[in-house]
């Protein structure tokens, strides 16, 4: 048992426990879903500054209809107007 690798373990394991499948497809679809939704905070959110020296401030070239919100329940951002100044 010391020698054999994990995989292999896990493997024995879910053929001795059919009932294992299910909290492990669980368990990988949710481990997945939380990655992806991270990859979309840091590639799609105005807070976060990955190139400093080109864009200081992300939050600013926003316009009033970009949607970075996940989910927008009842607003309409096409319809919004600008009523901030340039800096």
């Amino acid at each position: 048992m010391a020698g054999t690798s994990l995989g292999s373990r896990l493997y024995r394991q879910i053929k001795r426990n059919p009932g294992l499948i299910p909290m492990i497809g669980f368990i990988g679809l949710g481990m997945g879903s939380a990655a992806l939704y991270l990859l979309r905070l840091a590639l799609r959110s105005p807070d976060v500054c990955w190139d400093r020296k080109n864009n200081p401030e992300p939050w600013n070239r926003l316009s009033p209809n970009d949607q970075y919100k996940f989910l927008a329940v009842s607003t309409d951002y096409k319809k919004l107007k600008k009523d901030r100044p340039d800096f």
